[in-house]
């Protein structure tokens, strides 16, 4: 909307301008008390909408499954040693499209149990954000270690939560994100062990046949190639990384 008015002014001002007029149209923002009751509450509304927009990448990477799916695929760039292949737009792209493609199951869930009943007027908004954060928090249970979030219960000072919806939210976030670093990491030894085995055993070559001057690395880099050609390495890594969500 913003950008479609911006055009239409400065389509009306190149003409008056072509006309040789001095009727430049001029803009005004003022705040005043609402006319009406409920425009204060919508305001606010807006407000807060802007703020959510604002906020919608970091929640992005905080509330799903993005974290894990863009460290095992930085991991791979790095073990495979292409240094900028794939490049960072491709690695993010695809990252979020599988985030995309994992978290649909919840996104199907929000919309059939929250968003549309509250579309209908069937519920109020703060029913529908309960279920919502409710599908969420379901989600981020799942992958997130009782010990990681033991750890922030003891930092909070807090009793021992006897059920999951005692635990707060802004206890889960953290725990969820620790958990799923660790989780990446865990699957980024894994990728890295068989490239790390090929670099030695060039390296023992080299150094067996006295080409010692020649970095292991320009050798073995062909090899590591091929070989993640041959096993279908991509295929392997998405499917393990989208199976490894339960």
């Amino acid at each position: 909307m913003i950008p479609l008015f911006a055009l239409k002014l400065f389509v009306h001002v190149s003409s008056a301008l072509a006309r040789g007029t001095d009727s430049v149209p001029s803009l005004q923002i003022s705040l005043g008390s609402a006319a009406q009751t409920g425009e204060g509450a919508m305001v606010l509304k807006i407000v807060a909408l802007l703020t959510v927009l604002a906020l919608a990448p970091s929640l992005l990477i905080m509330l799903t499954s993005f974290v894990r799916i863009v460290i095992v695929l930085s991991f791979v760039r790095q073990a495979v040693g292409t240094q900028v292949l794939p490049p960072n737009q491709l690695i993010i792209a695809l990252a979020l499209f599988l985030t995309a493609f994992v978290m649909a199951p919840v996104a199907k869930q929000i919309h059939s149990e929250a968003l549309t009943p509250y579309l209908e007027k069937k519920m109020s908004q703060q029913d529908a954000l309960s279920i919502a954060e409710a599908s969420i928090r379901s989600f981020m249970f799942k992958q997130t270690r009782e010990r990681d979030l033991g750890l922030f219960v003891k930092l909070a000072h807090m009793e021992t939560p006897k059920k999951r919806s005692d635990v707060p939210t802004y206890l889960l976030i953290p725990s969820f994100m620790i958990s799923e670093l660790k989780t990446a990491f865990q699957i980024g030894f894994m990728i890295y062990v068989p490239f790390l085995v090929l670099d030695m055993v060039v390296a023992s070559v080299l150094m067996a046949m006295g080409m010692m001057m020649l970095p292991p690395v320009v050798i073995s880099l062909p090899f590591k190639l091929i070989l993640f050609v041959l096993v279908d390495g991509w295929q392997l890594i998405v499917g393990s990384l989208v199976r490894s969500f339960g």
